[in-house]
């Protein structure tokens, strides 16, 4: 808990004072008392009270002021609460290896129907976005709560060489700074990088079924989404079972993952290249994120429609003030409620009614 006025707790100086006050008024009143020559007649005709009933309402009390004194200070919590602002970057693999038969009908059309789904699936107002990479990465739709223009999108991917980890990761952090101010793009210095503080609501999400082989180490662009508070999940999809590469005629494209051109081969032949799970791993733990491991086409959508579970909470400052106010309202409430009750007459109400009986 924090607070927004904290020389407002200055304030709760006031209960020891008054404390310190009641104590000297006391004192005096006990010097002033006049002397009864039968005290024992006084304290019968006064109704009888334990000490702790005398300290309960007076102790209430307190504890209303200290409550008042916490609420001029205007506390905050830090509660998780759903984004309405989150901008997912989607980043699809789209190398040859994607073109492996191992999870049929091949890697690359599980991969797709699945990112539809995750995309179809998020709820109205996250906004998505998608980077698609082999040897280079190109974002090929900005952050958008257009669902329809993601999924057309989807379609015109196209297999490319190279695996381009980093390069994906970067671009994706630079999709993020366009709409997020908080978040600098990847050629700015910083000036407190990784300083502490909550995560930014934009994700990235990093779909692959292979290892970098060109282009910036992922890793170290892990660390420069780290440095930005944006989380980097990772996903490796594939086994590790040797299988034919065949891709249909739609889904080869050029060495660009925008598509156009011959293919890359002929979408056959080849092996499967390992997933290096020591860097997806890294990459995650270094941006406060997960890394998953997905082996067939179920496993790949449990993923990717879990994960919305993983990011769209985050850490917000809400004011409490009206609940410590509510609180001190409720001790006063209940200390002058104790105190008339303790203090009531025994037998008062009944003696007036047979008074006039």
């Amino acid at each position: 808990m924090s607070f927004s006025w904290p020389w407002a707790l200055t304030a709760l100086l006031a209960v020891p004072l008054l404390l310190a006050l009641r104590w000297w008024f006391n004192r005096r009143r006990k010097r002033a008392a006049v002397t009864v020559s039968s005290v024992a007649l006084i304290r019968a005709a006064l109704p009888g009270r334990t000490s702790w009933r005398r300290r309960v309402p007076a102790l209430l009390f307190v504890l209303a002021l200290l409550a008042l004194g916490g609420a001029l200070a205007r506390p905050q919590a830090s509660v998780s609460v759903p984004s309405n602002s989150t901008s997912v970057l989607l980043a699809i693999d789209v190398s040859g290896s994607m073109c492996s038969t191992d999870i049929q009908p091949n890697r690359f059309t599980v991969a797709t129907d699945a990112a539809r789904q995750f995309i179809e699936k998020q709820e109205d107002g996250t906004r998505i976005g998608l980077v698609a990479f082999s040897g280079i990465a190109g974002l090929l739709v900005a952050p958008t709560t257009d669902k329809d223009a993601l999924i057309d999108a989807i379609g015109t991917l196209r297999t490319a060489r190279g695996t381009a980890i980093g390069q994906a990761i970067l671009t994706s952090i630079d999709a993020i700074a366009e709409t997020n101010p908080r978040v600098a793009r990847t050629g700015v210095e910083l000036d407190n990088p990784g300083q502490l503080g909550d995560y930014e609501p934009d994700t990235i999400v990093v779909l692959t079924d292979g290892s970098n082989t060109t282009g910036v180490d992922p890793v170290t662009a892990a660390e420069q989404a780290a440095a930005r508070k944006v989380r980097v999940y990772t996903i490796g999809f594939g086994t590790t079972e040797p299988a034919p590469m065949v891709c249909t005629a739609d889904q080869i494209g050029g060495d660009s993952p925008f598509g156009g051109g011959r293919g890359w081969g002929g979408g056959r032949g080849g092996r499967n290249m390992d997933i290096d799970e020591e860097a997806l791993t890294q990459v995650a733990d270094t941006t406060g994120a997960k890394y998953f491991r997905a082996e067939d086409a179920d496993q790949l959508v449990d993923v990717l429609t879990d994960l919305p579970r993983e990011f769209t909470l985050r850490k917000q400052e809400v004011e409490i003030t009206f609940w410590f106010v509510l609180a001190a309202s409720v001790l006063v409430i209940g200390g002058v409620g104790l105190s008339l009750w303790w203090n009531r007459v025994p037998g008062h109400s009944g003696a007036r009614t047979r008074g006039t009986s």
